[in-house]
């Protein structure tokens, strides 16, 4: 059957046309009906109770009563109705529409209002009660759905009995053109009583049955019209559950595909490079970043090509297993790259690597934008005769004159940082057209539902243990008040030989907020410290690459005492003997933002501290987040409640791009358990079935073909 009604216009649904349906489109990216039907409720209003006048107190939360017209007065612009039900008489108040009002209110007829009682004159009235007919949603009847297909409940009714209303999404321009809630509803349930009829089943018999699932047509007739809160508990489930289902599916599907047509290029050896580095080591691999070496080891050495995220909390070892993972490459005869989001972050790792390599043999090198030009044509000679082993760069790594001899893997840090396209030219450079094995790394902790949805297609592996030494950092959170005991404390910790950051969050004077900016913040700061004995360096992003590394080379050479800037030095800055971060106005920041500066300190053998500076007027929500920071530092647990308070939306840097599909009711905050079922189903059913052939899994093959499974698929660079 075609879904005619489900696919046509929105505008040519009763009671839309052609100006509210451009308000629907823009608005609420409603295009069609059936888009219209998959707008769900976010909250619902219990019209279950009918309150006798008597009872009904000012300031009370919404009521609704069932009255009988008494009169009504008009009053200037304002029309006030008495209505009675036996228990008392109460007064309805009426600004808008007041003729209209008047003529369908008459005298002797019974209504029920809905509303907010207050008090006025020492009487309680409603102002602007929403009124139906008794027996009605909305001032709509609604069609009846049959009973749960294999479950035992209460019994669906012909009409919607007003049990239970949604509430949607609204704007303030759909609310100033007259789409309230109520229009919203009559709308839901015109759309209803026209496409109901012709809803399909988009799960198989099985399923249904295995899961003990309502039919589709039943769930989306409660989402919007529930007669109970049994009845909406189980449309939820059904459809949250569909949702989150056919997500994973898609998911594991692609990789299923991959792991089968993607050749690698195989890696059987260690190789010697591997052993001297190992044996060098000055300490031992935490059993985290050994058990993630040998699972990056398995993926070389299958002959299939390594898609794989590392994720590891700030400091957990993550360059080292970078390092060996790349001399497995180099022990293969192939090369390897590590591409980082910015200069600083890249010339840190070179300077790491060269450490760790001087046993080696093995030659590594720096490629930017600022590297110079007689040291880019030497650089892009040894690439390209096989001499330069291992190649450390920004972006500079994917421009078109630089080739590889044989590129074998290809190591990205903090993934989320690089575009599409600009991956996709890395991703062209393996060796003989088969492209090179990709380790992502994240020193951000995702949510593991975040991961699952995100990165579903990629192998996840976990460094979830600190190296032997780090000390915990102390975190303590304090208000303006307290800056100059903050300023005493900072020349206590430079007198013991130790340094500081102070990060602020703006760069420019901001004329909306009174938050302290970077440029007061230096001068304040150079005040309090000032030359001599103290030297403050600066370091933000509109300063030019040579800037920027001058300054953060004489902080980390030990030349500065303190270090003033924005989050550029967020990510990946090593500087040990820093045993001070002071984050001012933290309550603008996230939770994980906030918990990878605090681990810029901490990486020395000395007692570090974070010191959070909050502003005057802070939310419940920032204090909580503030207070939370300061209770662990267990990265995994805030990233959790980060996604919990902002939404998954704003973590990771996931904002560039958007989540890789619109869920329309499951939410990854507060559905994790429910995300983890539907994937494990998934992977059973693919189990049985992996590309979805057999003639019972037809619907879900339809399904998946929709654009809205088509998931962007986070792992791969193309």
């Amino acid at each position: 059957m075609e879904r005619s009604e489900l696919e046509s216009d929105i505008q040519y649904l009763p009671g839309v046309g052609p100006k509210r349906a451009a308000l629907l489109r823009s608005e609420l990216d409603v295009h069609r009906i059936g888009d219209l039907i998959r707008l769900y409720p976010f909250r619902y209003i219990d019209r279950s109770t009918v309150v006798p006048i008597a009872d009904v107190v000012p300031d009370a939360a919404f009521v609704q009563i069932q009255a009988t017209v008494a009169s009504s007065e008009f009053q200037g612009k304002k029309l006030s109705v008495w209505v009675q039900d036996g228990t008392g008489t109460m007064e309805l108040v009426f600004f808008k529409g007041i003729k209209y009002t008047a003529d369908r209110l008459q005298p002797g007829k019974t209504f029920l209002f809905f509303g907010k009682p207050t008090a006025f004159n020492g009487r309680v009235n409603i102002v602007h009660p929403e009124i139906d007919q008794p027996g009605t949603v909305g001032g709509a009847t609604v069609p009846g759905a049959a009973q749960p297909q294999g479950t035992a409940g209460p019994a669906q009714g012909a009409a919607a009995s007003g049990v239970m209303t949604g509430v949607y999404t609204s704007t303030d321009r759909l609310k100033n053109a007259g789409i309230t809630g109520k229009v919203m509803n009559k709308l839901m349930a015109n759309a209803l009583q026209l496409c109901l009829p012709e809803i399909q089943e988009s799960l198989p018999e099985y399923i249904l049955k295995e899961k003990g699932l309502v039919s589709l047509n039943y769930a989306l007739k409660n989402i919007h019209f529930p007669t109970d809160a049994y009845a909406l508990r189980k449309a939820t489930y059904r459809l949250k559950f569909e949702e989150l289902f056919l997500l994973q599916l898609s998911l594991l599907k692609q990789k299923y595909i991959r792991s089968r047509a993607d050749k690698g290029i195989p890696m059987p050896k260690v190789g010697d490079a591997f052993n001297k580095c190992y044996q060098a080591l000055p300490y031992d691999l935490t059993g985290a970043q050994k058990r993630v070496i040998k699972e990056i080891r398995e993926d070389l050495k299958s002959g299939r090509q390594m898609n794989r995220l590392l994720q590891g909390d700030v400091g957990s070892g993550k360059t080292m297993v970078a390092v060996l993972s790349s001399l497995i490459a180099i022990g293969n005869g192939c090369q390897a790259c590590i591409m980082a989001p910015t200069e600083v972050l890249a010339q840190q790792h070179f300077a790491n690597i060269s450490k760790y390599l001087a046993p080696t043999g093995v030659e590594v090198a720096l490629l930017t934008g600022s590297t110079k030009t007689a040291e880019r044509r030497r650089i892009h000679q040894g690439l390209e005769d096989g001499s330069l082993g291992i190649i450390v760069g920004t972006h500079a790594l994917i421009e078109d004159n630089v080739l590889f001899h044989r590129l074998g893997l290809a190591v990205i840090d903090e993934q989320h940082r690089f575009g599409v396209d600009q991956r996709a030219k890395l991703w062209s450079k393996g060796a003989g057209g088969i492209p090179p094995h990709v380790l992502v790394m994240t020193a951000t902790p995702i949510p593991r539902t975040l991961a699952m949805t995100l990165y579903g297609d990629l192998d996840i592996s976990v460094i979830d243990e600190m190296p032997p030494g780090r000390k915990p950092v102390q975190t303590m959170l304090i208000t303006e008040g307290k800056r100059t005991a903050l300023w005493r404390f900072i020349r206590d910790q430079i007198a013991l030989g130790r340094q500081a950051f102070i990060v602020y969050p703006l760069i420019f004077e901001s004329e909306k907020v009174d938050y302290q900016n970077l440029e007061q913040g230096y001068e304040r700061v150079v005040q309090a410290f000032p030359f001599p004995p103290y030297k403050v360096a600066i370091v933000h992003g509109q300063q030019s690459s040579e800037d920027k590394a001058f300054n953060m080379n004489a902080f980390a050479a030990g030349r500065a005492n303190i270090l003033v800037s924005t989050t550029v030095i967020e990510v990946g800055v090593d500087v040990p003997n820093a045993s001070v971060m002071v984050i001012e106005s933290a309550e603008r920041f996230g939770l994980s933002q906030l918990h990878q500066l605090r681990g810029r300190v901490g990486r020395g053998s000395d007692k570090s501290y974070c010191i959070l500076v909050k502003g005057q007027k802070v939310s419940k929500e920032s204090q909580k987040r503030l207070e939370l920071l300061c209770a662990t530092e267990n990265g995994f647990e805030l990233a959790e409640e980060d996604m919990k308070m902002r939404g998954p939306g704003d973590l990771e840097g996931t904002q560039q791009s958007g989540l890789p599909i619109n869920l329309a009711i499951a939410s990854l905050a507060r559905d994790g358990a429910l995300l983890a079922e539907a994937r494990t189903y998934a992977e059973q059913v693919l189990e049985r079935d992996p590309l979805l052939e057999r003639p019972e899994n037809g619907r879900l093959l339809y399904e998946l073909r929709k654009d809205k499974y088509k998931v962007h698929d986070y792992s791969r660079i193309s």
